[in-house]
């Protein structure tokens, strides 16, 4: 059986903290789908761990850590990342079915933005156009570099098709000496961990060894469920987390969603909860709420219980890891979305989660604030407030909250 971390909002819920926090339990932590786009940042004892493609099982010597054919895979970014550790051997395994992003996708990516009215947002690593071509059967896999020659023939190939871009878009694409350059620099560093990812796991599995899929970005940037074209390129959920790895949705056990106790979003797109005043910039400021990626700014608002609603049923979670309760510390009143209305309408309150959400307002319910949270380990302690809080926020998402963060360290953790 597997257990899976997912998140449930747009990102940046903490889904690096929860997987940290449960990893000492597990023998393999899975990566299934996304690129260094995202960010997962670990405190424990005080030092800060930034991930990005690296499973944040890394820390726990005994877990084999596995980067899914889901994922796609910048070699630089990736050896900048495994640098950071002493001996990954027999620790980390990448997929040999998981797709390069090559230099010239970074390069398209930055163009295809500047050339949109309406930019998507993206982080300008190369992630969607590299799911681009694995979509359109022109990509190339991390077995590929077994064979560089045969692997130079055929990106030599795929430059001849691209080179009208460089027109279209005003750019100038790498050479194929420069793409030799960069295979021949970082292949070496990277086809140890190389292998066939699929039958490692079945073993395990077959062998009763306990996994842990984690999941990058949220629900929200599903690319079929999410806010679309505001969305990432991969599928961010649940049946994500089965097609980037290979096991079989049967053998999904635990699926734990990963919710803040406000909500955030970076890059373009509807956001019906944010808050453009000062409430925006105080949850901000005291969240820390700043990309581990892009070191971009993010937007804030307050939780919003039916964009939660949607993606838990989406996703079939069975608990939720409630984060970041302490930022909410000392304000007076908290709200929760829990219901839209249409900017032009009549006033008619929806329950539901529209395909465009661009045109909604949120309906809040209010709570009365509360004191301090920080640090606090057991439920009991809590102030009454925030227990009150916590339970109508099950009642309205229709699922047991299990885990609740009171920090950021690994250990400021009510475990219910």
């Amino acid at each position: 059986m597997a257990d899976l971390v997912v998140g449930i909002q747009w990102g940046d819920e903490g889904k690096g903290k929860i997987v940290d926090r449960l990893a000492g339990d597990y023998d393999y932590i899975v990566r299934y789908q996304g690129g260094h786009n995202a960010g997962h940042t670990i405190v424990v004892g005080g030092k800060k761990y930034a991930l990005h493609l690296m499973p944040s099982g890394v820390l726990y010597p005994r877990c084999k850590n596995i980067i899914g054919n889901g994922v796609v895979i910048a070699m630089d970014a990736l050896c900048e990342e495994i640098s950071q550790f002493d001996n990954l051997k027999d620790r980390l395994f990448i997929s040999d079915k998981a797709h390069m992003i090559m230099p010239y996708h970074q390069i398209i990516d930055t163009a295809r933005e500047k050339s949109l009215k309406n930019a998507i947002g993206t982080t300008h690593k190369g992630i969607g156009p590299s799911y681009g071509d694995k979509v359109a059967r022109s990509g190339f896999r991390m077995g590929d570099l077994k064979d560089i020659p045969a692997l130079k023939q055929k990106i030599q190939f795929y430059l001849e098709q691209i080179a009208y871009l460089q027109d279209l878009y005003q750019i100038q694409l790498p050479s194929l000496q420069q793409i030799d350059d960069y295979l021949c620099e970082y292949a070496p560093k990277i086809l140890p961990f190389v292998t066939d990812t699929v039958s490692l796991l079945w073993q395990g599995m077959d062998t009763g060894k306990k996994i842990l899929l984690e999941g990058a970005q949220g629900s929200m940037l599903d690319i079929d469920h999410g806010t679309y074209p505001f969305v990432t390129s991969s599928t961010t959920t649940a049946s994500g987390a089965c097609s980037g790895s290979g096991i079989p949705p049967k053998a999904l056990d635990r699926i734990i969603g990963i919710v803040k106790a406000y909500c955030t979003r970076v890059g373009n797109g509807p956001f019906p909860t944010e808050d453009f005043g000062e409430m925006g910039e105080f949850l901000r400021e005291k969240g820390h709420e700043f990309g581990v990626t892009t070191g971009r700014a993010r937007r804030c608002g307050w939780f919003d219980a039916l964009g939660v609603r949607y993606a838990c049923r989406i996703n079939g979670c069975t608990e939720l890891s409630l984060m970041k309760l302490d930022v909410l510390d000392g304000l007076e009143e908290v709200k929760v979305c829990v219901g839209y209305q249409y900017n032009n309408g009549n006033g008619e309150i929806i329950d539901n989660m529209p395909s465009d959400i661009s045109e909604l307002k949120p309906v809040y319910k209010t709570y009365k604030g509360w004191g301090k949270t920080a640090g606090i380990r057991r439920f009991e302690d809590l102030p009454t407030e925030a227990k009150d809080y916590i339970l109508d926020l099950e009642k309205l998402v229709g699922v047991k909250i299990s885990i609740i963060s009171t920090s950021p360290e690994r250990e400021d953790t009510i475990v219910l």
